[in-house]
């Protein structure tokens, strides 16, 4: 939002949420109607009917500028801006298809009305040539004086703000305006497309491609990464006068005085507005090289459509809680299923998001594989696989530490990592499973007045710690399975009297692990606390009961560029084992912590919050 917000800041259909879409409905009914009842090629309308298709190609053509920018910007390789992007910005930027629903109003309403804009040919050499030169000329010109006028403090504090809020960008940021100043540009850009209508030169390839040349230059010049190479204007130098460069523009959103120019930069060389800096900035960022990290956390994939959900996928998405939509499930099938084949034959993990804290840089890289294959014995090898790969990458980067996220450190899959110690003893990276700080934060998310809780579902290394903690403090831990109850009894650690079994299940606090049932979880009374220390929370039943998240911590403000979330936590929360990691990294630790090793709770407790990460409250 502008800093005071002007007349027609809001767009018309704000209040109607993503409901929005329904404006374009009776358009794309008709259009395909009048389709079907057309008898012969001569009198289908093709410009008609091709609106709708290409308002699409729109909408995919910015996503896949998203993804790229996201995938690019996390690798560190030619970004320009170093300075994150948070969460208030990922909602300010999340409209940025109301210019595509706007464009396809009046691409309907023109083909409705207007004389010469309907049945358009496919192409005409003339009414192209007439669109490039209104462009380079009126255009850019127009453009020029309206954006410095739009920096006059009283338009900019009015409308022009709210898209400089973004410092770093994202190619989406390109459409980021109040409604007014939207409509402004859309005036501009119509002159080309308008004056050869009237003309009768227009063409339905005039008009997309002009379109499309919109796009494509808006979201390469807000993408934060530089992709230019330089021999495109040694080879034909007059370009430098003609098309800018995502460097070029972003010093535009960094020195706000500087730059002003569309497209093309020669109305700034013209008119003296040229940042001094621009060159040097746009050879120091062809010359950046992708970043080393200090300290990596090694996840994956859970359901099909999470996919969509990860920083690199929907930006609205990744930016919310995982939920499970069986709408939108239904609605992407076709598109996750071609995702599962790929992820399937892709066989290397990816770097989905960086972030910087205390002068240490972390990633997160994405095993290429579901939840579904954890569970198959058959993908054991090639699970390891890839995530042996990616340990090996890791340590050959220089990186410190790497934590296990989700099922990457299973038991029975690598013994919660000990297999790549055994097999790499001479790795300098370190591996941590954070198995100690999750068992910290469920001891800690305990309220110091309980005196029994319920032990459920199998019991892992995370489990066995929580009942010895919680035992040696005076905390009766009943077990509700008895094989489970054995297995405890018979360990080397030492529960006293206040290990027993189950005799009912009355008890208010559930310690929930792995392959807790139905049944089960049925007979928790009202008012229960479920406390997973799983990686995956358990499905809520009960509607009279409380379910607590899987182990996480708030991460400080000082973390930057957290801008989505991980997997079904709230915003700013991380799990136990990616916290783990990145403590593990700040405080130097030179040792592994996997396999059967355990960390002091009370010690890596104590570190985690001195590094500002703040505990969850328990909901009751």
């Amino acid at each position: 939002m502008a800093t005071k917000p002007g007349v027609l800041t809001d767009w018309p259909w704000k209040h109607l949420g993503n409901f929005k879409y329904a404006i374009l409905t009776p358009w794309v009914i008709h259009s395909t109607y009048s389709l079907l009842m057309s008898k012969g090629e001569k009198e289908a309308n093709l410009t008609y009917h091709l609106i709708f298709p290409f308002l699409m190609t729109r909408v995919l053509h910015n996503q896949i500028w998203i993804s790229v920018s996201r995938y690019r910007t996390a690798k560190g390789k030619n970004r320009i801006v170093d300075k994150g992007i948070d969460f208030e910005q990922v909602d300010r930027e999340s409209n940025w298809d109301d210019q595509i629903i706007l464009n396809g109003i009046l691409l309907y309403l023109t083909n409705m009305i207007m004389p010469g804009a309907s049945h358009l040919p496919l192409w005409r050499s003339d009414g192209f040539i007439i669109v490039i030169l209104l462009h380079t000329g009126p255009v850019e010109f127009l453009y020029y004086w309206l954006h410095r006028a739009l920096h006059h403090h009283f338009l900019y504090s009015r409308y022009h703000s709210h898209h400089h809020s973004s410092i770093a960008t994202e190619p989406i940021t390109s459409v980021i305006h109040p409604f007014a100043e939207e409509v402004a540009y859309f005036l501009l850009f119509a002159i080309p497309l308008m004056t050869v209508m009237f003309t009768g030169t227009a063409s339905i390839a005039a008009i997309f491609i002009y379109i499309t040349y919109i796009d494509l230059m808006n979201n390469m010049g807000h993408c934060n990464f530089e992709l230019v190479p330089k021999w495109v204007f040694s080879t034909f130098p007059p370009l430098k006068f003609l098309m800018y460069t995502p460097s070029y523009h972003s010093l535009h959103h960094t020195q706000f005085r500087t730059n002003y120019s569309l497209f093309m930069p020669m109305y700034d060389y013209l008119y003296g507005t040229v940042d001094k800096s621009s060159d040097d900035l746009y050879e120091t960022s062809l010359k950046r090289q992708e970043e080393s990290p200090d300290i990596v956390h090694l996840t994956h994939l859970t359901t099909t459509d999470s996919i969509y959900h990860l920083r690199l996928g929907f930006a609205s998405l990744a930016s919310k809680p995982y939920a499970f939509k069986w709408y939108f499930t239904r609605a992407m099938w076709p598109v996750s299923c071609w995702s599962a084949v790929f992820t399937w034959f892709y066989g290397h993990t990816f770097v989905s998001e960086s972030n910087t804290f205390n002068n240490l840089k972390l990633q997160s890289w994405v095993v290429p594989r579901y939840t579904m294959h954890y569970l198959l014995q058959r993908e054991k090898k090639d699970l390891n696989y890839l995530i042996e790969e990616a340990l090996l990458e890791a340590d050959s980067k220089g990186a410190k530490v790497v934590s296990f996220g989700l099922l990457n450190q299973h038991e029975e899959l690598n013994g919660n990592g000990e297999l790549y110690i055994q097999r790499h003893p001479q790795l300098r990276i370190r591996l941590v499973d954070g198995s100690s700080l999750a068992a910290a934060v469920v001891v800690n998310s305990i309220p110091q007045e309980t005196t029994q809780v319920l032990l459920t579902g199998r019991i892992s290394k995370v489990g066995y710690a929580i009942a010895l903690a919680l035992c040696q403090k005076g905390v009766q831990v009943a077990a509700m399975n008895e094989d489970e109850y054995q297995k405890l009894q018979h360990s080397d650690c030492q529960f006293g009297k206040n290990l027993v079994l189950a005799e009912n299940y009355d008890q208010k606090i559930w310690l929930v692990g792995e392959g807790l049932t139905d049944k089960e979880q049925l007979k928790a009374t009202k008012g229960t606390v479920f406390v997973p220390f799983t990686q995956f929370p358990p499905k809520k039943l009960l509607k009279d009961c409380y379910y607590h998240t899987t182990p996480a911590m708030v991460a400080p403000k000082s973390l930057d560029n957290i801008h989505s979330c991980e997997n079904w936590l709230a915003r700013r929360v991380m799990s136990a084992w990616r916290v783990a990691g990145i403590v593990h990294g700040l405080e130097g630790w030179n040792v592994h912590e996997c396999g059967q090793t355990m960390f002091s709770m009370d010690k890596v407790w104590e570190a985690t919050l001195l590094h500002g990460f703040c505990p969850l409250s328990l909901s009751i």
